[in-house]
C-alpha cells in the first residue's frame, strides 16, 4: 500500500477530530476548567495525556507554538484540573458536540463500521509507540465505549501519531519551529497572518526565520518557496506519510476505502456547518 493511502484516509476523518477545536463546546471546557485567557486550556487538556508534564514538554511535543506562549498557559494549569479530569472534560466536550449537531448527520450502523475500523487503525499505531510522547500518552488511556466516541478517541490517536512523525521528519530536515511555520505559509495553503497570530510569533523570531530559510536557498526575496524549497518541503510531507502509513496496513487499501467512503458524507456535512471557523488553536 502506498504511503499516500495513509494520508488521504487521514484527511478525510480528520474534521471529526477537528471539530472539536473550533466548536463552542470547546470555549466551554476551557471556561469550565477555569482557564484566562480562555485560549490557554488548549495546551495542558492537549498535553493531559502525558501527565503533569511541565511547559518545556509542551513546547517539545506541540513544536510549532511561541515557547512564551505555552510556559504564559502552563504556568498555573494543573493547580487549576489535574490531567484526569481536563482528559475527561474533553470527551465529555466532544459528546456534547456529536449529540448537538452530529448525531443526526450520521446512521448508528455505518457510525458503529467506521468506529471500528478506525479502531482498528489506531490500535495498530499503538504498537509502535517508540519516539511518538505524545501519542504514546494518548495511546494508554482506556477506550470509550461509545461508537461515537470510539471514533473520535480513534482518530484522536492517529492524528498525535501522524503528528509526532511529522515533529521528526520536520527535525531531521532541519527545521525549527518558526522555521516550520514560514515554510507553511509559504504553500499559501495558510494564511501568514492566522499562522504568526495562533501560535503567537513576534515578528522578529519570524522575520529571523524567514532569513535563515532563504540563506539556505528555501526561499526567494519575495517569500515564496523556491524550487529547493518546494522539493525539500514535499520530502518532508512523504516521510510523513510514510511514517503514518503503518498505523493503516492492517487496514489494507479496501479497508482505508471503505473508511473513508464511510467518513466523508460526515466530513462534509462538518465542514459545511460552518463549525469549521477560523481556527483559535491547534
Amino acid at each position: 500500500m502506498e504511503p499516500v493511502v495513509a494520508r488521504q484516509t487521514w484527511r478525510t476523518v480528520e474534521p471529526v477530530h477537528t471539530v472539536l477545536y473550533f466548536a463552542p463546546e470547546s470555549v466551554e471546557l476551557y471556561e469550565g476548567l477555569g482557564f484566562e485567557p480562555v485560549t490557554h486550556g488548549y495546551f495542558p487538556v492537549r498535553a493531559a495525556p502525558m501527565g503533569a508534564v511541565p511547559a518545556e514538554v509542551v513546547i517539545a511535543t506541540f513544536f510549532n507554538f511561541c515557547p512564551d506562549l505555552v510556559r504564559a498557559a502552563m504556568a498555573s494549569a494543573w493547580d487549576l484540573v489535574t490531567p484526569e479530569a481536563a482528559v475527561t472534560a474533553r470527551l465529555d466536550a466532544f459528546d456534547r458536540l456529536f449529540h448537538r449537531t452530529l448525531a443526526s448527520l450520521v446512521e448508528p450502523e455505518p457510525l458503529a463500521e467506521m468506529a471500528g475500523l478506525a479502531r482498528r487503525a489506531a490500535e495498530e499505531a499503538a504498537t509502535r509507540p517508540e519516539g511518538r510522547p505524545l501519542f504514546a500518552g494518548h495511546a494508554a488511556l482506556a477506550w470509550p465505549d461509545q461508537p461515537h466516541l470510539v471514533l473520535w478517541h480513534a482518530q484522536t490517536l492517529l492524528r498525535e501519531f501522524r503528528g509526532d512523525g511529522h515533529i521528526a521528519a520536520l527535525t531531521a530536515g532541519g527545521l525549527t519551529a518558526c522555521e516550520a511555520l514560514v515554510v507553511h505559509a509559504a504553500t499559501g495553503e495558510v494564511p501568514r497572518d492566522m499562522l504568526k497570530m495562533t501560535r503567537s510569533w513576534p515578528e522578529d523570531s519570524w522575520t529571523a526565520a524567514e532569513d535563515e530559510l532563504r540563506s539556505r536557498g528555501w526561499l526567494d526575496l519575495d517569500g515564496e518557496l523556491t524550487g529547493a524549497g518546494r522539493a525539500r518541503r514535499q520530502a518532508i510531507e512523504d516521510r510523513t506519510d510514510e511514517l503514518a502509513l503503518p498505523a493503516y496496513l492492517p487496514l489494507g487499501e479496501d479497508g482505508c476505502q471503505r473508511l473513508r467512503a464511510l467518513a466523508r458524507p460526515l466530513a462534509k456535512a462538518i465542514v459545511a456547518s460552518g463549525e469549521l471557523g477560523l481556527p483559535r488553536m491547534g
